[in-house]
């Protein structure tokens, strides 16, 4: 299988995984009036399929580690078992995210949300692994959440009529964020493996995560589709079948640029070049990510008042400064 062999080549995946899972989302501006439930099922199955095109590819090709199939074939069972359970939490977390969002708004359901997974997850990464400068790491981790909170307020500056902050919306986001900051160590348990036995491998870990995320999306999903969590209309299935073969594939795609990030990030990680704490954080810079695609492509705030924009300038500021701390971190 293909891996990296230098920090550089590790530091190059971990920003692909960032830029890959704060994109994936821009395919549902494809898909109008598509409900969020129904584009979840399209892009649960191209997050599956887009893990095993990568293990039988980059998984399948190299001299390093064991192939994509016999990884396949011969990972401990505990190993399988920390990857399922890593993608069904990974899994719960988004979608409570997107509740979060529907309820409250981006500037309670992110700051609170990502902020805590940001902060649970770099930490609980670091006990498993302590791998890195902890002062550069966690001062890295710091800025990047102050950049997130700086992100949130420009959203609330924007908008006209800020939603109202209900207590549903703050604990949706707490839910979320710590279930996003607790789905990265069972994924660095199997990524190291039993002892006594060979570790499966990035490419394998992400083909048992993705199976763990589609096992957990059909009764999460569901349960969302007949109780939704934003006070809209129950989903009716049938509008799965009606929807356009674009909006299928729109998902689909989603699905697949959330695996690359994915793949990357697991692959990054798994070479034991740098810590599941650094690979994580720089993961975790996907809101900024989102954000450039919503400021400098989708121009959501051509019309916003003079004090956001001097918001976002000081939250993409903060956000450098924190990407870099915590990409030094490893080497000092």
């Amino acid at each position: 299988m293909l891996l990296p062999h230098s920090y550089y080549d590790a530091l190059a995946l971990m920003l692909l995984s960032m830029f890959s899972w704060g994109s994936w989302a821009n395919t549902l501006k494809l898909c109008p009036n598509f409900r969020f439930q129904l584009y979840y099922w399209d892009y649960a199955i191209g997050l599956l399929l887009a893990s095993i095109l990568f293990g039988l590819t980059a998984g399948s090709m190299g001299s390093s580690g064991t192939p994509f199939l016999a990884a396949v074939v011969h990972s401990p069972s505990t190993s399988i078992v920390y990857a399922l359970i890593g993608g069904a939490i990974f899994n719960v977390a988004n979608l409570l995210l997107v509740a979060a969002i529907d309820v409250a708004g981006m500037a309670v359901a992110f700051p609170v949300g990502i902020g805590l997974a940001l902060v649970i997850g770099a930490i609980s990464n670091y006990v498993i692994t302590p791998v890195a400068n902890p002062v550069l790491l966690f001062g890295g981790v710091a800025l990047v959440a102050v950049a997130i909170v700086l992100d949130a307020a420009a959203y609330r500056r924007r908008e006209s009529t800020s939603k109202a902050t209900t207590g549903l919306g703050i604990a949706l986001s707490l839910a979320c964020g710590v279930l996003m900051g607790c789905f990265y160590p069972f994924v660095a348990h199997a990524l190291n493996g039993v002892p006594g036995q060979p570790a499966p491998g990035p490419y394998a870990v992400s083909f048992f995560f993705a199976i763990g995320l589609v096992i957990s999306t059909v009764p999460a999903n569901f349960f969302l589709m007949k109780k939704p969590l934003d006070g809209k209309p129950p989903v009716a299935f049938a509008g799965y079948g009606q929807a356009s073969f674009g909006w299928h594939l729109a998902g689909m795609l989603g699905g697949a640029i959330w695996c690359i990030g994915g793949v990357a990030n697991f692959v990054a990680s798994g070479a034991h070049l740098v810590g599941p704490a650094v690979s994580y954080t720089i993961g975790q810079g996907a809101t900024m990510v989102s954000a450039c695609w919503g400021v400098f492509v989708w121009r959501e705030f051509a019309n916003a008042p003079r004090s956001a924009r001097v918001l976002l300038v000081f939250m993409f500021l903060f956000f450098l400064l924190g990407l870099g701390a915590v990409a030094l971190a490893p080497l000092y």
